[in-house]
């Protein structure tokens, strides 16, 4: 709770001084103009993303297959979209480092290593019984 409290502290806060700052050096109207431009780009640009990583996890489950990268991929969209709609330049550096398609799947990649369980579990056994390989018959031994 104390993290979150300090989050929501300190991004509006490093956000309102780099909005100062620039703001001091390029002027204030070219500073909300670029405030703008950059939520109305990143939302154009997450929509796009967003059609495409729908339609790839549709794909994936045409070809019966689990869309568990396109999932995530997803949820980062979103949070990409919320800091890019956030006024400021942080958020947005990092909204847009969401949208830059391999890093995105790096981090997808990097987080279901850390968090799924490998299908290869020793306490389960798998029988396939067609030419596609897709497994049809799942017993479970205790190895107790």
């Amino acid at each position: 709770m104390a993290k979150l409290f300090l989050l929501f502290l300190i991004v509006p806060l490093v956000e309102i001084y780099f909005l100062i700052e620039i703001g001091d050096v390029i002027g204030a109207g070219f500073t909300i103009f670029m405030v703008v431009l950059t939520a109305l780009l990143g939302a154009a640009l997450v929509r796009y993303q967003g059609f495409t990583t729908l339609a790839r996890a549709q794909n994936e489950m045409l070809n019966n297959r689990m869309p568990a990268m396109e999932v995530i991929e997803g949820a980062l969209l979103l949070v990409a979209g919320a800091l890019l709609l956030i006024p400021g330049f942080v958020t947005d550096a990092l909204g847009f480092l969401f949208l830059v398609p391999p890093l995105r799947q790096w981090l997808v990649q990097h987080f279901l290593k850390k968090r799924v369980m490998p299908v290869d579990n020793p306490g389960y056994e798998g029988k396939v019984h067609d030419t596609d390989q897709r497994i049809i018959d799942i017993e479970h031994k205790d190895l107790e």
